[in-house]
């Protein structure tokens, strides 16, 4: 290989070689035909006024399994048909009329109870629950320490679960998971 030739001519001349290098390592001709085009695309895009180090062979073949790498990890991302169906049926779930007409009562009642709260222990369990600000911040921000935003956020958070008829299980702190 002549020092003198670009790196689209070194891939252009060097593809055989790296097909079967890549089809050795990879073993799906399909992956590999992707693979090639993808490079063949990057070493276009890179032009000839990149510089390319002292093994420009070594190069391609180590961007060619870079692309390897980011196509499989892009199809790892893919749902299964198993999945798709599922989100399906959820979405048939959701849908329900009496669980919509449920979710809008139960919408109702929450606002109701959080119209009971005081505007400090509204803002309190908006910030914490809704924004997911840490305590340390809301503290700050209402000028009070973080053990009292914790006695805030507990008592919001036993209101609206007595207005809901739901049980209020702590996250954080000493009896955490346990219900309030």
């Amino acid at each position: 290989m002549s020092s003198s030739l670009s790196l689209m001519g070194l891939f252009l001349e060097w593809q055989p070689e790296l097909r079967k290098r890549l089809r050795r390592r990879l073993g799906s001709d399909d992956l590999v035909n992707d693979v090639l085009q993808e490079t063949y695309l990057r070493v276009e895009r890179l032009g000839d006024s990149s510089p390319v180090s002292h093994n420009p062979a070594g190069y391609l073949f180590r961007m060619a399994l870079n692309v390897a790498a980011d196509q499989r990890q892009a199809e790892s991302r893919y749902l299964t048909g198993e999945e798709v169906q599922d989100l399906l049926h959820i979405a048939d779930y959701a849908l329900d009329p009496a669980r919509i007409a449920h979710a809008r009562i139960e919408i109702a009642a929450l606002e109701h109870a959080l119209g009971e709260l005081t505007s400090r222990q509204r803002e309190i369990l908006i910030a914490a629950r809704v924004d997911d600000l840490p305590q340390q911040e809301i503290a700050d921000r209402f000028r009070i320490s973080v053990r009292m935003v914790g006695k805030e956020l507990k008592k919001a958070l036993e209101h609206c679960g007595e207005r809901l008829d739901r049980r209020v299980v702590q996250r954080f702190g000493p009896g955490a998971g346990k219900a309030s």
